[in-house]
């Protein structure tokens, strides 16, 4: 009989290799690629891609053999989107917090220990940070939105999730749990995040985070900007416009039937 941690482990893998995949090329990903993306084996990776591939949920170019994301991952997809996919309704709300502000204006989801970012609206002003785009992924605490998310976490939550993870020899010293604590602090105490350039030298962030009908941090706004539009006077006017939108968008979200 396989245990109940073999099965948990064969899940990982098999999740980890479809969030490769689906962060691929849409040409597709060799074997190999998405191994190494997944942190597994690639006879282990070529086994279970098979299994999916015969389960539709990924396929496999007969010509080059690469895989790509199947059709069942659409059907799947399409049927999830009716319940977390807000980009519609938060896209004018973005759309205005990008005019107001100037600056480059995003929405970002909480998928599971990370953030993935949905949609980015530019901003009037022509320098610009490009840190975020659509569909990049960080660990929760490392952006702003990211940040904000952890900072509304129950005291419970937060410490297990720092006890599990070590951002540091990904992000730096800047994102150990000590550090990132006091900016946890910082946050609750403001209402929103600050990210001051620790991703790329000179660029900026702020995050402020969303709620679902639970009341749980599960979406955030967020602006990203050159350091010389990041004074501090200007992160308190940007701070209120950022939570003023993001309170906006939780009324709407609550008064959304699903």
């Amino acid at each position: 009989m396989t245990s109940p941690d073999a099965n948990a482990s064969v899940i990982g893998k098999i999740c980890a290799l479809l969030r490769a995949a689906g962060g691929e090329e849409p040409s597709g990903s060799s074997t190999t690629a998405l191994a190494r993306a997944a942190g597994i084996a690639r006879p282990t990776a070529h086994r279970l891609l098979s299994s999916l591939a015969g389960e539709g949920f990924v396929d496999r170019d007969a010509a080059t053999g690469r895989w790509s994301l199947g059709p069942e991952m659409y059907l799947l997809g399409s049927m999830a989107a009716v319940r977390y996919d807000i980009t519609d309704l938060a896209r004018n709300i973005v759309q205005r917090l990008a005019a107001e502000s100037g600056e480059s204006a995003f929405l970002s989801a909480r998928r599971g220990t990370e953030t993935v970012c949905l949609l980015r609206v530019e901003g009037s002003f022509p320098l610009r940070s490009h840190v975020l785009y659509e569909g990049i992924r960080f660990p929760l605490g490392v952006a702003s939105a990211g940040l904000a998310i952890l900072a509304h976490l129950p005291d419970r939550e937060l410490d297990g999730y720092l006890s599990r993870v070590d951002l540091v020899p990904e992000w730096g010293e800047s994102h150990s749990s000590g550090e990132i604590r006091r900016r946890v602090a910082e946050t609750r105490t403001t209402g929103f995040a600050v990210n001051p350039a620790l991703l790329v030298e000179g660029s900026w962030g702020l995050g402020a985070a969303v709620f679902d009908r639970a009341g749980q941090p599960a979406w955030a706004l967020s602006l990203t900007g050159v350091e010389t539009r990041f004074r501090e006077d200007r992160r308190r006017e940007l701070g209120t416009l950022l939570l003023d939108a993001a309170h906006r968008l939780t009324v709407q979200l609550g008064e959304r039937r699903n």
